[in-house]
């Protein structure tokens, strides 16, 4: 396995493979702020069975997806989309990606139809990490770094996103990409 390289905003991290956590099984996070308090990002590919508007009422009508961003404050929706320079207000995450914006904003670019479900994803609570906890979870080798690609986010399937960074990766990787996510299925 590749030796720890410098954590920072705009990487993901796979979980390893055999990470029994049921939150973070297989996940995929974008890691959207890193600094020395601590780090905060959103879980890729996991979906979440319900409707945007199923959660937001006063929002206009958009069918898309809602994901599973993490165990914390479950109650708030974040979003992570490729119209930074729509979006006043946008932190630029990795080329192509953007996070947040002025949320008022945000509603009528969706209602004017200038952003459309394939440029934006949002997020139901968020994955967060305190000072040192994850330079110390890198270090137990429970995270595996990998570059951002904004075709990770706005291309690929959520269900084939871990597989296929895991492979994109390279020598072992190709092979842990591979692997069943039960090992009965073996």
């Amino acid at each position: 396995m590749a030796a720890q390289q410098e954590v920072k905003s705009g990487q993901i991290l796979l979980a390893e493979p055999f990470m029994q956590d049921p939150y973070f099984r297989r996940a995929v996070v974008l890691l959207c702020e890193h600094h020395d308090e601590g780090s905060v990002g959103f879980i890729l590919n996991k979906s979440i069975d319900m409707g945007l508007n199923d959660l937001m009422t006063e929002f206009p009508k958009f069918e898309t997806e809602v994901f599973y961003g993490g165990p914390v404050q479950t109650d708030t929706l974040h979003y992570v989309h490729n119209v930074g320079d729509l979006l006043e207000e946008s932190v630029k995450v990795a080329d192509g990606v953007w996070w947040g914006g002025d949320f008022e904003q945000l509603k009528f670019l969706i209602s004017s139809q200038l952003i459309e479900p394939h440029n934006i994803r949002f997020f139901v609570g968020y994955s967060g990490w305190s000072s040192g906890q994850l330079s110390e979870e890198l270090g137990y080798g429970s995270w595996v770094q990998a570059d951002m690609d904004a075709n990770y986010l706005f291309k690929t399937k959520p269900r084939e996103l871990w597989s296929q960074v895991m492979y994109n990766k390279g020598n072992v990787f190709e092979i842990l990409a591979d692997m069943p996510e039960h090992i009965s299925l073996n």
